[in-house]
Parts: C-alpha cells; structure tokens; sequence
C-alpha cells in the first residue's frame, strides 16, 4: 500500500511540474503527438493495404492455393509449353491451362498468355459464367488494364493464333466477351482468359491443366507429383514488398519522434540544473535520491502519456473517416500495375488494438529512456548543496 502511495504521488507531482512549465510543455506534446499520429498513420495504412491486398489476390487470383505441374514455373516463361499434364477431377480444385499465343489487334503482333478456365467455377472472381451466356464462336474475356493499352473493347473481334499439341500453328478469330476490373495485375496484364474446354478443343490437350486454383476444403495429402503452394506461400512475395514499404517510413517518423524527444531531453536537462533547491527540498523531505530520480523520469514519460491523449483524439476519427472514405491511389495505381504491385483504387487504413498497443508502448519506453539519462545526475548530488542551489 506504501509503495503505491508512492507511486500515485509520484505521478501527481509530476503532472503538476510539466503543467506549471506552461507553453514549454504544449509545445513538447504537440510535437511528440504529431510523431505519434504519424505512426499510426503510416502503419495503418500500410496494414489497410496489405489486408485488401491480401483479400483481393485471394479472390482473383490465387484462392486457397495452388497445384502446379511439378514442370511449370511461373517466373519462367520457357517451362509454359512443357508444363501441363493430365488431371483427376476434384470438386474441390478447378484447372487452369496456360499456352502461349499471340493476337493481331489493328494490324499489330502481340504475345499473349492465353488462359483456358472452367466457365462455372465459382472459386474467383473472374466472371467466367460470361462464356455460357455468349453467342460468339469463341468467347474470351480480358481485364481492363489489358483493353485500355491495346485499344480494346467489348464486342472486338480479334485474330489469335497459337500451337496445338502437334505442335502446328492454328489461327481463329476471338470475340471479347467482357472486360473486368480488378486491382490484381497479375490476371490483367497480356493475358486473355477462355474456357478450358474450347481451350481443350482448340489445341487437343485434352483433361490436362498447368495449375489448379484450389478452395479451403483440398486434401493437400493426395498431390501426387504435383506441387502445392499455400495461399500464404504464395503471397509471400507480396509481405515482403509491404514490410519494405512500411520500413522505408520509418525514417520520416524518425525524423519527427527525434525531434519530441529531444525536447523532452532538453527539459530534463533543465530540470536538473535549474530546479537544484527544488530537488533538495524533496531530499529533505525525506524523498530518497532513488524517489526523486524516479519522480523527474515520470515527468518525461508524462509527456509522453500527455502526447499520447492528444494524438488519440487526433488520430481515431481521422482513421475512422478514411477508413470509410479511403484514401485514393488513382494516381500511382497506373504504374503499380505495371510494376505488377496489388493495389486498390483506394486504400482504406486498418488500425488494429495490436498496432496501436505497440505504438504506444514503443513512444512510453522511448520516452522512459530518454527522460532517466540527464536525471542520473540527481543520485550523484550533495544534499547540502542542493538545497542551497549549487551546481
């Protein structure tokens, strides 16, 4: 019970101390809040990114997994002709057929990946039931970034060529279908999506799949020669471009919390060479040099508690607000899918308990430390000539 008497004094003391040092403090707390409202900013926006980045590869492209042809490799394109083979049916995994083609739109030569998928699956969201409902001789649907830089639009018929499983060139015509929208370039960009059975018909490869899109029921023990990769695996690539994203701001914020706690290092370092009667009296009083050093480390870490509440206030209904409305990236969203990065129209900034505990945690122990390091000091001092003012 002494000891938290001792304790809840402390902190009484310590409040009233920085509240009588006037403009001085203000000042200290608003910069350390902005620090603080920065961080959170940044972070949230970075953890709102990587959440709708996350849900929205699952939804377009990569599902709950993949099966892969133990042959293909994504990154190279030289493994797409060898990379196939025959399948079981599963009722929990749909394939997906990759050839390389080419196209002629207005004259001009253009290589393609050309993609055959099941029309009724309903594990992503590409609006493959498009094919059924089509009367054209053969339906294709493309994503909206590939229509836009080739001049391409709904109804378009286009010339396609490609090699069947002789190997001997074929050529038709193909009638765009539908053009989606989707933030995930990686389904867009020089690909054309087909149905896999006029994809079957077209080059003989009959029942055989370059990767399987896999839902959360899949037996991933009965693979065979097959290579599955969790959604997690998948995505990896993706964690790692927004850990990077997220660790390049650290420096802008830095800047910021270095400039707070100075300032908190600076009024410390005041304290103890202006206020040296001060710190005798509570010597006399009966404080031990422990206590009082303890008191003038709580006066900092209350900046800190201080800047903290103030940059609550800011910050909740500011995320809040652009949580609702989002922050638009139509800006970078262009040259983002060109660099094939997920990202959304807008983005809306997630800010969870964990981020902001952690947040909060790091600014009090910052503040802690900087606070004890000029207070030292005061465990070294003279009674006697602290409370004549000496130094």
């Amino acid at each position: 019970m002494n000891t938290l008497y001792h304790f809840t004094l402390s902190f009484k003391l310590a409040f009233r101390n920085i509240i009588s040092s006037g403009l001085r403090t203000w000042l200290t707390i608003i910069t350390l809040a902005l620090a603080f409202v920065m961080i959170l900013f940044f972070n949230s926006m970075y953890k709102g990114w990587e959440y709708q980045g996350i849900i929205d590869q699952e939804d377009w492209e990569f599902a709950q997994g993949h099966l892969t042809h133990p042959e293909y490799d994504k990154l190279d394109p030289f493994t797409i002709e060898s990379g196939h083979g025959t399948f079981e049916d599963n009722p929990h995994a749909i394939p997906v057929l990759i050839i390389q083609a080419n196209i002629y739109p207005e004259g001009r030569m253009l290589p393609i990946l050309l993609k055959g998928i099941p029309s009724d699956q309903q594990i992503v969201k590409l609006p493959t039931h498009k094919f059924k409902h089509s009367e054209a001789e053969i339906p294709v649907i493309i994503g909206e970034g590939m229509a836009q830089n080739n001049h391409l639009k709904v109804g378009d018929k286009i010339l396609m060529r490609w090699k069947d499983n002789k190997g001997t060139f074929d050529a038709k015509n193909v009638t765009i279908e539908a053009i989606f929208k989707t933030s995930v370039p990686t389904v867009d960009a020089g690909q054309i999506w087909i149905d896999i059975n006029t994809l079957w018909s077209l080059t003989g490869k009959k029942q055989e799949a370059t990767y399987f899109l896999c839902d959360a029921d899949f037996d991933q023990s009965k693979t065979g020669d097959w290579k599955f990769s969790s959604k997690d695996e998948l995505l990896k690539d993706f964690y790692a471009m927004i850990e990077m994203k997220s660790s390049s701001s650290v420096f802008l914020y830095g800047i910021l919390m270095i400039i707070a706690l100075i300032a908190i290092f600076d009024s410390q370092v005041f304290s103890v060479f202006k206020r040296q009667k001060e710190i005798g009296t509570y010597i006399a009083l009966g404080f031990t040099k422990k206590r009082v050093t303890f008191l003038f480390t709580v006066e900092g870490v209350m900046y800190a508690l201080l800047a903290i509440i103030v940059g609550t206030v800011i910050a909740l209904p500011l995320i809040s607000w652009l949580n609702t409305v989002g922050i638009p990236m139509s800006a970078n969203q262009e040259a983002s899918k060109e660099m094939g990065v997920t990202i959304g129209e807008y983005i809306y900034p997630l800010l969870t308990t964990g981020l902001y505990l952690k947040t909060v945690l790091w600014i009090i122990g910052l503040s802690a430390i900087v606070s004890y390091l000029p207070v030292r000091k005061i465990a070294k001092m003279n009674t006697v000539d602290a409370l004549k003012g000496k130094k």
